[in-house]
């Protein structure tokens, strides 16, 4: 938390410096700053800044620089910027980019710039590029980059420092390196801290490390970084079906994984997209909203054709319409308790078919204890108010019924939503406001009518 608190500040300090540099309209200020931040500080900036200024300011971001910036900024704002720049830049921003990266925009890029870029490439590279291409974006071989370093088990460390001199460079994040069989099988790791610090005579085969398991290919990105957390991993082998070693994937992939379900998480509950430019054109952003906007209008009109029925109820026990709001927000409250457990749980994989009987118990029991503590309170709260005795119990078992229908649907809705193959976190907060909703009015309203009017 202290880590994303200092990073927003950075961002903030960042910003400012930067809009006073553009009122200054001074370019030289503008570049001495950009040249002094890497490319995620600048895709930052450029997504904090209205359409005009970052054209601006993307025009004077340094050519070496425009790759990397590229694969930070979110897709919406990265198509904006790659229709401003001309190809001939393009094809040099990419040139250098890991393969992982680039498989990452590639097919946001002009057809004549795919072909160049590919055209520029050495056939190995062209086809590892393929190769993650052939994945799915959101799987392990998506994220991983198949350059990598082997050896074999039958090799003195003596021999593998040479090869390493010889290589020269050395991929980014570089920890380890993979043994592998001649057949490229995958066998194990050899810690780069081994390799410098134990006697050059002593073999491969005598200091690999099998203790952590290769990450399968078709692993979504989601369980990697459970994976990488859970092992406290910098980076991982990736392996096929068949055992053998296709890339790596490193720490700095995973960051973006966990960044992004966040944001997804965040966004898609308000029926936004993490890639949606916070500056696109109005019409573009208004569209992007009708349909969520659409969605919610008819549920809550659901709730409302509800209350309607219940009119002649409302028009006799005017207090009824001041209290009810109380019942249906602690119904919601507790709902979305629940629901952002259950959605979170899904994520990291705790919550399964095996153990969501068990969760639904659990919840349920803490909405029948909140219900009966709150029920009191607001009960007591409603007789003072009114000096109503029966007013007072009904919106106490209002309080109980709303809350363990809360508990309960906030439970149940991600996992049938899940089943449907509907994201919980996009639908289920509409889908339980509505429960929440209907079932406060039925309980509240429903009784009151039925034991306050009838007597």
């Amino acid at each position: 938390m202290m880590r994303e608190h200092q990073h927003e500040e950075k961002t903030a300090r960042h910003l400012d410096r930067l809009s006073e540099a553009l009122d200054s309209g001074v370019q030289s200020q503008v570049r001495t700053l950009l040249n002094s931040l890497n490319g995620a500080e600048i895709g930052d900036l450029l997504e904090s800044l209205p359409q005009t200024r970052r054209q601006v300011v993307w025009d004077l971001v340094k050519v070496d620089l425009d790759g990397d910036v590229l694969v930070e900024v979110n897709d919406e704002v990265r198509a904006g910027l790659i229709r401003d720049t001309s190809p001939d830049d393009l094809i040099q921003a990419v040139g250098d980019l890991d393969i992982d990266d680039l498989a990452d925009i590639l097919n946001d890029l002009p057809d004549a710039v795919i072909t160049e870029v590919l055209r520029a490439m050495d056939r190995q590279d062209r086809e590892r590029l393929e190769q993650v291409l052939s994945y799915p974006e959101d799987s392990a071989g998506g994220l991983m980059n198949p350059d990598v370093v082997t050896v074999r088990p039958d090799v003195s460390l003596d021999v593998v420092l040479r090869y390493l001199r010889l290589r020269g460079e050395l991929p980014d994040v570089f920890d380890q390196l993979f043994v592998v069989r001649r057949t490229g099988k995958y066998l194990g790791q050899l810690k780069l801290a081994d390799v410098l610090t134990s006697e050059p005579t002593a073999l491969v085969s005598d200091l690999i490390d099998t203790s952590t398991e290769a990450i399968p290919v078709t692993m979504t990105a989601r369980q990697v970084a459970i994976e990488f957390e859970h092992d406290d991993l910098i980076s991982a082998p990736v392996i096929d079906e068949n055992g053998l070693l296709l890339g790596r994937i490193t720490i700095d992939d995973v960051v973006d994984v966990i960044r992004e379900e966040g944001e997804h998480m965040v966004l898609t509950s308000a029926g936004l997209d993490e890639e949606d430019d916070i500056f696109a054109p109005v019409m573009h952003s208004a569209r992007r909203r009708w349909v969520w906007l659409g969605v919610n209008l008819v549920t809550t009109l659901l709730a409302a054709v509800v209350l309607y029925a219940f009119q002649p109820t409302l028009d006799q026990l005017v207090e009824l319409a001041v209290l009810f709001p109380v019942v249906m927000s602690m119904g919601g409250i507790a709902g979305t308790q629940t629901l952002t457990l259950m959605i979170r749980g899904m994520a990291t994989g705790q919550v399964s078919a095996r153990n969501s009987m068990a969760i639904l118990r659990k919840e349920l029991a803490v909405g029948v204890l909140n219900g009966i503590l709150f029920s009191i309170v607001i009960g007591t709260i409603a007789f003072l108010w009114y000096g109503n005795v029966g007013l007072g119990l009904v919106m106490a078992f209002a309080i109980v019924a709303n809350l363990v229908a809360g508990a309960l649907a906030g439970a149940l809705i991600p996992v049938i939503l899940k089943r449907m193959s509907i994201d919980p976190a996009l639908a289920g907060g509409v889908v339980l406001t509505t429960v929440t909703d209907v079932i406060g009015i039925l309980a509240f309203i429903g009784l009151a009518s039925y034991l306050l009017l009838a007597t």
